[in-house]
C-alpha cells in the first residue's frame, strides 16, 4: 500500500467520525494525501463536513491546491503564513484558483504589521523583492537563554509609523503585489550564487511546479565536490505519465534564463521528511556525477564572438568554451547557421563538417584561426623555455614601462594597490607562506631591470622568504587605528619602487584588534596586470587553505615564465611578421585625426595633470537584455554593442565622424601563458566611421568591422606601433587616442581571496587617496553576466562633474534608444 493511502484512510476515518469542518495541513503533507482523497468518490462523500481547509509551514504547491479545490468546491483553502517566533498564522490568504503557478500568502491580520526592507533596513516599492519583518501583538518576547540570538532577530522598527517598535526579521524573501498583498519568493539564506549568478532557488522550485507533471520540487546548491557548487532540481512526479530530466529542462528554458536552470535535475518517489513533516533537504541524494566541463567564460575575442552566434543561434543566455553545441540542443539546421555566420563574422570558410569534428567554442575558435591564418598570417613560433644563463629581454610592454619609469623614478603612477579587510581566524605565518609560494612560482615577481649598453634587460632572482611585516594598532583608539590603517594605506600606495633593486611586490599586515586585520599589498604594473589579479588570488587562497591544513602546495608548476614569452615576442616581431602586422596597422590608422576634440569645461594646459575623478551608473535591466539581444542578431559580443555607444556618443560630443579610441585587450593569445602573472596587457586603437548619418544597426556593422581586424592583429605591441607610426602628439596628450574604452567581466568568487573561517571586504579609500588618468575619458564597464555597469573616469582639469553627469545621461538615453529601435538615424536618437 503506498504512502497516501496510510496518510488519506485515517483522515476521511477521522473526519467523518467527528464530523470535522476544518483541517490543518502542511503542504507536503497535503501534496501526498490530495491525489487519494480526490481519485475515490466515496472518500469525497466522507469528507462531506469539511468547510475549510488550511496549508502553511511551507509554500503551497498550486497545482495540488487547485485539484483539490475542483473536486471540493465547498470547501475554502486558506494559505497560512507565520513564524514560530511570532502568531503562527499572523499573515493569510484565501485562494481563489486564479493565482496561477505561485499562491500568495496574503495580508497581515489585525494588530500585526508587515515590513517589505532591503539589505539597508529602507522600505522596497512594489513589486521589487526584500525581506519579512513582522512587527505587532503577534510577536513573541524571544528564545529563552539566549540574548545573543533574540538581539539579531528582533530589532528596533525604524518606521515606528508602520508598525510597533520591535520587529522580528523572518529570513524570508518576499514582494507586494499591486493587490496589497504578499507573495513568497523563497528564503533569504537560500540564495545563492552559482558561477557568478545570483539565483533564488525559489523562483527555480516555482518554475517546476508549472510543470503538469510535477507535484513537489526543490532547488538547492549543492557542492559534492570542493569549489564546484552546482544547482540541483529534485521534484516528485505527480501523474500517471510521468515525468524525465529531460522534459523537465526543456520546461525550464521555455520559462527561464540559462543560468538559473540547474545543472541536475532528479525525480525523485518521494522525498525524505522531518518528523514535523517538512521536506528534509540534508537527506537528499546528491545527483549521480556526469563526465562533463566546468563552466568557462570566453578568454579570446575569436571565442566571445563565437560564444554569441552560438547565444542566438541555440537561444542561450551564457556559453562556456568548452560546452558541446549538440549537447545543447543544436541539430544538422543549426549548425547551418552557425557556420553562416561565422562566416559573416571572420571570413573565414570553413565546411560544416568542422562543427561536428570541433563542436565546442574552444575547438572551433581553433578551427577559424587556422582559417584566419591560411589566408597569408605569418605562423608564430612556439612558445618554449629559454635558458637563464645570459640577458633576457623585456616584453615591448615592460619596455615602455621601464622607459617611463627612467623618465620619473619617483612616480607612483604605475602602482597597483590592493587593500583588504580580515576578520577572523587569520593565521599571518601561513599567510607569508603562501605569498612567499606565489614569488617562487611566479618569475615576475622577484625581477628587477637594468640598462646594458643600449638595452634593458630583466634579471631574475632566486626565490626566498618574502616577509609579511605586521603593524600593530590594536593598542590606539578606535578612530585613530582606522585613521593610521587608511593612512598607511595611503602611504603603501603612493610610495614608489625601486625596480633597479626590488623587489617590485610590497605586502604590510596591520593588526586593528583580536581577529581584526588589514592586508596591505602593491605591485608595480610592469609585473602584472589586471588578469593576473585572478590568478594570484586563486593561487594564494589554494595555498594558504592547503598550508593551514597542513598539505603542501596542490598546485601544478608552470610550464614557461614571463622571460619565455618576452623571447617569445622578440622572435615572432621580427622579419616577416612584424611586416605583416604593421603594414595593417599603418593602412588602418592612414589620415587618422591628430585628436578627438571633445568639448571641454576649461582650455587644456600646457602641463597635463593626470588628478581625475569618476561618475557610477548602471543600465537598466531591460535596457542590458535588449541590447545583448541585438548583440546576438547582429554577431556582436556586448563589448561591440557598448562600444558603438560610445563612440556614437563621442562623435555627438567631438563634432568628429572618424574617431578613434583605445582600449586595453589581455594578450594572452597562447595557451601557455594564460595561468601565468605578469604583464601582458597590449593597447588597440579601433577606428571608426561615423559618416553618412547610420543608424546604430548600421553604426554596429562597422565597429565589428573595425574590432575584428583589430582583434586579428591584437599581438602587435602598441609600443612599437607608436615608434613605427611616431603620431604627432604634445606633451599634453596620448598618442594616438586620448580616450580609453573597455569592459571587464565581474570578478567570480573562484577570482577572489578565500580564507577558511575569514570574511574579507574591501578597505575604504582614505582621503589622500586620489584617482590618476593619463587619457582625457575612460569608461570601464563591468558585465556580471546578467546586468551591466559603468564608471567615467574624467580629468578634472578638463571636465566638471555636471558635465559629465549629462555625458553619462546622453550615453544611457543612446543606448536606451538603440535598444528600443535600432533602425533609427543616431542623429534621432539623443537630443
Amino acid at each position: 500500500r503506498s504512502d497516501d493511502e496510510l496518510a488519506a484512510e485515517p483522515l476521511t476515518a477521522l473526519v467523518q467520525a467527528h464530523g470535522v469542518t476544518m483541517t490543518d495541513f502542511v503542504p507536503s503533507v497535503f501534496n501526498v494525501v490530495v491525489p487519494r482523497l480526490v481519485a475515490d468518490g466515496e472518500v469525497r462523500s466522507a469528507l462531506s463536513s469539511l468547510r475549510v481547509v488550511v496549508v502553511g509551514g511551507e509554500q503551497i504547491t498550486a497545482a495540488t491546491t487547485y485539484t483539490f479545490m475542483e473536486h471540493f468546491p465547498a470547501v475554502r483553502v486558506v494559505n497560512l503564513y507565520g513564524p514560530t517566533e511570532a502568531s503562527i498564522g499572523c499573515i493569510c490568504h484565501q485562494v481563489t484558483g486564479r493565482e496561477g503557478g505561485r499562491i500568495p500568502i496574503g495580508r497581515p491580520i489585525s494588530n500585526t504589521h508587515a515590513l517589505v526592507l532591503d539589505r539597508h533596513r529602507g522600505l522596497v516599492p512594489v513589486g521589487v523583492p526584500g525581506e519579512l519583518y513582522l512587527s505587532g501583538a503577534c510577536l513573541g518576547l524571544g528564545y529563552l537563554g539566549d540574548e545573543e540570538r533574540t538581539r539579531a532577530v528582533f530589532v528596533e522598527n525604524p518606521f515606528p509609523e508602520l508598525g510597533c517598535g520591535r520587529m522580528y526579521r523572518t529570513g524570508d524573501r518576499v514582494r507586494w503585489l499591486p493587490d496589497g498583498e504578499l507573495e513568497f519568493l523563497g528564503r533569504v539564506d537560500h540564495q545563492v550564487k552559482i558561477r557568478g549568478f545570483r539565483i533564488e532557488p525559489g523562483e527555480v522550485e516555482a518554475a517546476l511546479l508549472r510543470h503538469p507533471g510535477v507535484r513537489e520540487a526543490v532547488v538547492l546548491a549543492r557542492e559534492d565536490v570542493p569549489g564546484e557548487r552546482t544547482l540541483v532540481g529534485y521534484v516528485v512526479a505527480g501523474g500517471p505519465e510521468g515525468v524525465d530530466a529531460a522534459g523537465l529542462r526543456g520546461h525550464l528554458r521555455d520559462h527561464l534564463p540559462e543560468h538559473m536552470v540547474p545543472g541536475a535535475l532528479m525525480v525523485l518517489e518521494s522525498f525524505p521528511r522531518a518528523p514535523g513533516g517538512k521536506v528534509d533537504r540534508t537527506a537528499l541524494p546528491a545527483p549521480a556525477r556526469e563526465a562533463g566541463p566546468e563552466y568557462v567564460a570566453p578568454r579570446t575575442p575569436t571565442e566571445q564572438v563565437l560564444a554569441g552566434i552560438w547565444a542566438e543561434v541555440l537561444d542561450l543566455e551564457r556559453i562556456g568554451v568548452h560546452d558541446g553545441f549538440f549537447e545543447l540542443g543544436g541539430h544538422s539546421l543549426l549548425a547551418t547557421r552557425v557556420i553562416s555566420r561565422v562566416r559573416e563574422a571572420f571570413g573565414a570558410e570553413l565546411p560544416l563538417r568542422a562543427l561536428f569534428e570541433s563542436p565546442t567554442v574552444a575547438e572551433l575558435g581553433e578551427r577559424v584561426r587556422a582559417a584566419v591564418g591560411a589566408r597569408g598570417s605569418v605562423a608564430p613560433p612556439p612558445l618554449r623555455r629559454v635558458p637563464r644563463g645570459g640577458e633576457l629581454p623585456l616584453s615591448f610592454g615592460q619596455e615602455r614601462l621601464w622607459s617611463a619609469y627612467r623618465s620619473d623614478p619617483g612616480s607612483s603612477s604605475f602602482n597597483l594597490h590592493y587593500r583588504l579587510r580580515l576578520r577572523g581566524r587569520l593565521e599571518a605565518r601561513t599567510l607569508e607562506r603562501a605569498i612567499t609560494e606565489l614569488v617562487r612560482r611566479h618569475e615576475p615577481l622577484r625581477t628587477t631591470f637594468r640598462t646594458v649598453g643600449d638595452r634593458a634587460v630583466q634579471v631574475v632572482h632566486p626565490a626566498r622568504r618574502v616577509p609579511l611585516p605586521e603593524v600593530d594598532v590594536g593598542g590606539l583608539p578606535p578612530a585613530v587605528g582606522e585613521a593610521t590603517i587608511r593612512a598607511l594605506a595611503a602611504g603603501e600606495a603612493g610610495r614608489p619602487f625601486d625596480l633597479e633593486r626590488g623587489p617590485p611586490l610590497r605586502a604590510v599586515l596591520v593588526r586593528a584588534g583580536d581577529g581584526d586585520f588589514a592586508l596591505l599589498l602593491t605591485l608595480h604594473h610592469i609585473v602584472t596586470d589586471g588578469w593576473s589579479t585572478g590568478i594570484w588570488m586563486r593561487e594564494v587562497s589554494a595555498l594558504y587553505e592547503a598550508y593551514a591544513s597542513g598539505r603542501e602546495s596542490p598546485l601544478p608548476e608552470p610550464e614557461v615564465q614571463y622571460a619565455d614569452y618576452a623571447a617569445w615576442q622578440r622572435a615572432r616581431f621580427s622579419g616577416e611578421a612584424l611586416d605583416e602586422q604593421l603594414a595593417y596597422w599603418t593602412a588602418r590608422l592612414a589620415g587618422a585625426p591628430r585628436l578627438l576634440t571633445l568639448r571641454t569645461d576649461r582650455p587644456r594646459p600646457p602641463v597635463r595633470d593626470d588628478r581625475a575623478d569618476s561618475q557610477a551608473f548602471r543600465l537598466p535591466d531591460g535596457v542590458s537584455l535588449a541590447l545583448r539581444a541585438l548583440g546576438r542578431q547582429e554577431g556582436c559580443t556586448p563589448y561591440m554593442t557598448l562600444l558603438a555607444g560610445f563612440q556614437a556618443l563621442l562623435s555627438r560630443w567631438s563634432g568628429q565622424e572618424d574617431v578613434c579610441i583605445g582600449t586595453p585587450v589581455a594578450g594572452r593569445t597562447q595557451r601557455g601563458i594564460e595561468s601565468l602573472v605578469g604583464f601582458f596587457t597590449n593597447t588597440l586603437v579601433i577606428r571608426t566611421d561615423l559618416s553618412g548619418a547610420p543608424t546604430f544597426r548600421a553604426l554596429l556593422a562597422r565597429v565589428r568591422e573595425a574590432t575584428l581586424g583589430a582583434y586579428a592583429h591584437q599581438d602587435f605591441p602598441f609600443a612599437r606601433l607608436v615608434t613605427a607610426l611616431r603620431p604627432e602628439s604634445g606633451p599634453r596628450e596620448m598618442p594616438l587616442f586620448q580616450v580609453v574604452f573597455e569592459l571587464e567581466q565581474a570578478r567570480s568568487g573562484r577570482e577572489r581571496l578565500r580564507f577558511p573561517e575569514v570574511e574579507l571586504s574591501r578597505l575604504g579609500l582614505s582621503p589622500e587617496d586620489r584617482q590618476a588618468l593619463r587619457s582625457e575619458l575612460r569608461l570601464t564597464m563591468v558585465d556580471d553576466g546578467t546586468r551591466l555597469r559603468g564608471s567615467l573616469a574624467y580629468r578634472t582639469e578638463l571636465f566638471d562633474a555636471a558635465t559629465i553627469r549629462r555625458m553619462v545621461g546622453d550615453y544611457l538615453a543612446l543606448l536606451d534608444a538603440a535598444a528600443a529601435d535600432p533602425d533609427r538615424p543616431l542623429g534621432d536618437m539623443v537630443g
